[in-house]
């Protein structure tokens, strides 16, 4: 393939099954960056970091770690999409996001069993005691509500003038931890099989798809496996693309891994060499007539245009390339080969390569990067020291 006709393969628009398109095939994948200000709001930082991604030419930007109430969140510096949240700054900030004709959406979330101890009693699909991760269970009356919960944050979303809203499947949140055996021990209608483990987030397709009208995008991140023993499986990931595949969804991003205490991070590891779920994707494309976003290891522009050549996604999620380069996607569209030079850290300390990520997010938000040289310790400890200060606003505004 020319330059030329990879640049056009890139730029081709994406057209939605709810009818909207996206303008190009590059999306920035949600990263957690960790920058509302503590009582669930966003910041001034939060608005110009998007607003970047936006002006860098990207066709969505996906804010992570949205919760859809202020009981289980990720972190303190969550955003969260409930009554009481400031409107006003929530229309700032999907406007920065939408310059540039890009769409930014929110990623909707309840981080179930690793909701964040300091500020939430953590609780999941059933009660868990092992090392590192102690939760209750979830009540049948809870689990219910859950649909509510999500269509009331779409809803939300919609009046902010969000461009649309993607659910949180994966990455070992809520509902990831529904569709896992390993967290899901449940035995009643919504454990043991595929489609028990998959009902609470069909009935949240169909609650949010009901409060927001058949125009508006509903995406969903889904895990093509946990990487844990006795997670998720292979073939029971396939089935859920076929259940999604009879909802009213729009686009599927596949992804893998969790924040489990002690897994393996995917991103923490060597170098990629190329797209870690691209096989998978190629089966879950043949399934389903959604769009698929392929995120995880991609780093160059050859290999996002020989996922897209080769069947194995629609668009292209990318996630620290974007936090190193914000007008990556300007680049790759303007025929500039390659991708970002990775850092490299020798014995990083555990959980401080997400946090040096993160810090490095907060200097793009603040204009600052070629000013930011945080070693992963000093990110990780200026991380943890932000987090324990929100974590008061946290206590106060929700208690």
């Amino acid at each position: 393939m020319t330059k030329d006709e990879a640049t056009k393969l890139l730029a081709r628009p994406l057209a939605l099954p709810c009818g909207i398109q996206l303008k190009n095939r590059l999306v920035k994948s949600a990263m957690s960056d960790s920058l509302g200000d503590g009582a669930g709001n966003p910041t001034r930082t939060q608005m110009r970091l998007y607003e970047r991604w936006a002006d860098g030419g990207v066709a969505l930007s996906v804010i992570g770690e949205v919760q859809v109430c202020p009981d289980y969140p990720e972190k303190p510096g969550n955003l969260v999409l409930a009554p009481g949240a400031d409107i006003i700054a929530l229309r700032a900030l999907a406007k920065s996001g939408s310059k540039n004709r890009a769409h930014i959406w929110p990623q909707l979330g309840h981080a179930g069993a690793l909701a964040h101890g300091p500020i939430s009693t953590p609780k999941g699909p059933s009660p868990l005691n092992v090392d590192g991760l102690n939760c209750d269970g979830m009540s049948l009356e809870e689990i219910r509500d859950l649909p509510r919960l999500y269509a009331q944050a779409a809803s939300l979303a919609k009046e902010a003038g969000f461009g649309g809203v993607l659910l949180h499947a994966g990455h070992g949140f809520l509902f990831s931890q529904f569709l896992s055996p390993l967290f899901n021990h449940r035995t009643d209608a919504y454990g043991t099989t595929v489609e028990n483990r998959f009902r609470v987030i069909g009935e949240t397709i169909a609650a949010v798809r009901n409060a927001v009208g058949p125009a508006y995008p509903i995406g969903i991140k889904v895990n093509s496996t946990d990487k844990l023993d006795g997670g998720l499986t292979f073939a029971d990931a396939l089935g859920i693309v076929r259940l999604l595949d009879k909802t009213s969804i729009d686009l599927i991003e596949v992804s893998g891994g969790t924040y489990f205490p002690g897994a393996a991070s995917s991103s923490d590891s060597a170098p990629a060499s190329g797209a870690y779920f691209s096989e998978f994707s190629k089966r879950a494309k043949r399934l389903t007539t959604v769009p698929i976003v392929l995120t995880g290891g991609i780093q160059t522009r050859e290999q996002a245009v020989q996922a897209l050549q080769e069947g194995a996604a629609d668009a292209i999620g990318l996630a620290r390339a974007m936090a190193l380069n914000p007008s990556l996607a300007n680049g790759w569209l303007d025929g500039n080969t390659g991708g970002p030079e990775f850092p490299t850290f020798d014995t990083p300390p555990q959980g401080s390569i997400t946090a040096w990520y993160s810090m490095r997010l907060t200097a793009l938000g603040e204009d600052r990067e070629h000013q930011f040289h945080q070693s992963p310790a000093d990110a990780l400890e200026a991380y943890e020291h932000r987090d324990t200060r929100r974590c008061e606003i946290w206590k106060t505004r929700f208690a």
